[in-house]
């Protein structure tokens, strides 16, 4: 089996723009996260806090207006803001996945139509490819994109798509090949005739990033608005998803992280039988388990990052490895934080229970984790 024995560094002003990153969602993003989640309404005040702060432009090369700062310090980033809430993370995520297959597919034309806008948080977009009968399996799409001339009109309705009635543009799959069922990705603008907003979730956790249906009746697109070649739409979906399930594995990491650091100053301050309950061998294990767990799955995340900016022949495969343990591990360690809490856990007063609702995601989107299984297994034939 072939060996990865890379080194990656952390550069020194990734490490700086984390800290700021860090104290801005600290003392700006933190105080509301309970309000924001209760409420369920998408931040608008977040998001353009982050274009404000250039956090926005991490996903985007420096000749559109981003920072150019690669796949690390990006998930880096959305790492520190999940800590505080997955919620606000989810918006940098989201601007790196509905803008990435124009990034690595698209035309000059479309990169210079809708990177620079997105680089500076004028407009947020939407990645639609899962629908209600079609998941896992995107071979199940239903979507259809009939050429009519110089154009293409797409019918279906899609589900599960983050970003809905909040994104300018939405990344739509759809199957321009009956007979092969060959699918073609567009770029389909929110206010084109034939576009609606259908049905919202109502989610167990990232309650303020809306979650649901975009339906496509008749949208008519221009040819030009093709991401890749047309027949090639699921090339650009897994080419997409291979780079960005690394977002989910950030957040799961920052979610993790926040949810320790809550348990250990909870417990350090927390008295039962007269002394602080992190005196006691039973919360001292949990929380030396959860810091444990948490430093692994960043270590991966971090490695797998570095190999993808480096395009890295296994980085596919260590992507999926990043993602399906830091999404785990997320999960594990807020189900620990609330037992930490007690009581005093299972309430929303304090932040763990939302933390735990939120980390369950992260085992789902970006590809569950048990389709990156068969993904990691199929490496080791």
């Amino acid at each position: 089996m072939e060996t990865v024995s890379d080194v990656y560094v952390v550069p020194q002003e990734n490490l700086d723009f984390c800290a700021t990153i860090g104290q801005i969602a600290r003392e700006r993003i933190a105080p509301r996260s309970a309000e924001i989640d209760e409420r369920a309404e998408y931040p608008w005040d977040v998001r353009r806090l982050l274009a404000e702060q250039d956090i926005l432009g991490l996903p985007f090369p420096t000749e559109y207006g981003g920072t150019g700062t690669g796949t690390l310090m990006l998930n880096m980033a959305v790492e520190e803001l999940a800590k505080v809430d997955a919620s606000c993370a989810l918006i940098l995520m989201v601007q790196e996945l509905g803008t990435l297959p124009i990034q690595l597919f698209g035309s000059d034309e479309l990169k210079e139509r809708f990177l620079p806008r997105c680089a500076t948080g004028e407009w947020s977009p939407a990645f639609a490819l899962s629908e209600p009968e079609a998941g896992s399996d995107p071979a199940g799409m239903k979507t259809t994109a009939v050429q009519d001339g110089d154009e293409w009109v797409i019918n279906g309705t899609k589900n599960w798509i983050s970003n809905l009635g909040v994104a300018d543009f939405y990344i739509c799959f759809a199957v321009s090949d009956r007979e092969s069922r060959r699918m073609t990705a567009f770029v389909v603008e929110a206010d084109r005739p034939g576009f609606s907003v259908g049905k919202l979730e109502h989610k167990l956790g990232i309650r303020a990033s809306p979650t649901g249906q975009p339906i496509f009746e008749d949208v008519r697109v221009p040819a030009e608005n093709v991401i890749g070649e047309v027949g090639k739409g699921l090339s650009v979906a897994l080419g997409t998803l291979e780079r960005t399930r690394l977002g989910a594995a950030a957040q799961a990491v920052g979610i993790a992280q926040g949810a320790t650091d809550y348990a250990v100053a909870y417990a350090r301050e927390r008295r039962q039988f007269g002394k602080a309950i992190n005196e006691f061998q039973g919360i001292q294990f949990k929380l030396a388990d959860m810091e444990t767990q948490t430093a692994a799955a960043r270590e991966l995340l971090y490695k797998a990052c570095a190999m993808a900016d480096q395009h890295h022949p296994q980085r596919a495969k260590y992507s999926s490895m990043a993602k399906v343990f830091c999404s785990d591990t997320a999960m594990a360690v807020t189900v620990e934080a609330v037992q930490v809490l007690g009581g005093y856990g299972y309430v929303k007063e304090y932040p763990v229970e939302r933390m735990m609702r939120d980390a369950k995601i992260t085992q789902i989107y970006e590809g569950t984790n048990e389709i990156q299984r068969l993904v990691i297994a199929r490496t080791l034939k």
